[in-house]
């Protein structure tokens, strides 16, 4: 498959705070990728360079073969982008908004015209482009800041934590609306998250941890490396939990916080045999299929975590 985006040993650092430690990955033209993680993991910074906010002090870039220091005009012809926060003016009509985004790049009159009403229809606006931003609910927002960034048919748009203050039902029809772009032009999709579900519906997650790129797969290649099935143990003594597991069992077993996590097949013969060892030291006991915060877990050996602060 041809590669759209060509990240290759970038790191980046702010003071003596590293936010960015030699991370490389490709993505695939007409994937979608997901760069997943807590809250200081080096998401957002990896989202300014690919949107050319900030250029990277080391490492290359490339996107549609183009370096993203040495060629970013044309890299921002190609490229759109939506920010975590609202890039849209509330005091204009969606229509205003999109209109002035087309002039930004060149657009005017009936091409300007045929290019709005393929946005508003590919997210469902058709009927909301005389309302004011500021009347229109988050999930409506959402979708015009969508549009806004699909008016130039970029070959990759690049999200920052795009389902972020919206509602269960407004996320799915956010993703809904992504689909269809994806559909429709082919376009890449490359986003940050610390959703599990959202970074579940990509092609590929990076998984990244303290500046590190930890994890990099297809979410079912990576799930199926924690092993068949993961039991979670909470207790309030977990080491002593663990010393009577180790009677019956010498496989992967980790202690998170107050909970002790087990990933092996054959999950339930093993619970069968467990439960009369450690009933009385539980408080708690789940059986589950791996996600992708036991891939983070198995790899960190911590919980997934998220706080508010982002770099």
């Amino acid at each position: 498959m041809d590669q759209i985006i060509d990240i290759e040993n970038v790191s980046h650092t702010y003071g003596e705070r590293t936010a960015l430690d030699k991370v490389s990955f490709r993505v695939g033209q007409g994937d979608t990728f997901a760069l997943l993680g807590p809250n200081g993991g080096g998401k957002t910074t990896l989202f300014r360079l690919l949107s050319t906010s900030l250029a990277p002090q080391h490492g290359q870039i490339h996107i549609a073969g183009l370096d993203v220091v040495k060629d970013v005009a044309a890299v921002r012809e190609r490229i759109g982008v939506v920010f975590q926060r609202p890039s849209l003016d509330a005091k204009l009509t969606v229509l205003e908004n999109l209109q002035h985004q087309g002039h930004l790049y060149g657009l005017r009159g009936g091409p300007l015209k045929q290019r709005i009403d393929e946005a508003l229809s590919l997210v469902s606006l058709d009927d909301r482009r005389s309302d004011f931003v500021a009347e229109l609910s988050g999930g409506l927002q959402r979708r015009a800041e969508l549009a806004k960034a699909l008016l130039h048919r970029p070959e990759v748009l690049v999200f920052d934590e795009p389902s972020t203050g919206l509602d269960p039902g407004a996320r799915r029809s956010f993703w809904d609306n992504l689909m269809a772009l994806r559909k429709a032009y082919g376009t890449t999709l490359v986003l940050t998250t610390h959703f599990m579900e959202e970074a579940e519906r990509c092609d590929q997650v990076g998984i990244l941890d303290e500046g590190q790129l930890i994890a990099l797969d297809s979410p079912q290649v990576l799930k199926k490396s924690v092993g068949n099935d993961v039991i979670v143990l909470q207790t309030a003594d977990p080491e002593g939990v663990v010393k009577r597991i180790r009677e019956i069992f010498d496989g992967d077993v980790q202690v998170v916080d107050q909970s002790v996590r087990i990933a092996c097949a054959e999950a339930e013969h093993l619970l069968a045999q467990l439960y009369p060892l450690v009933r009385d030291a539980i408080t708690a006991l789940t059986l589950s299929q791996p996600s992708l915060e036991d891939v983070f877990v198995q790899r960190t050996g911590r919980k997934f975590e998220v706080g508010e602060r982002d770099a």
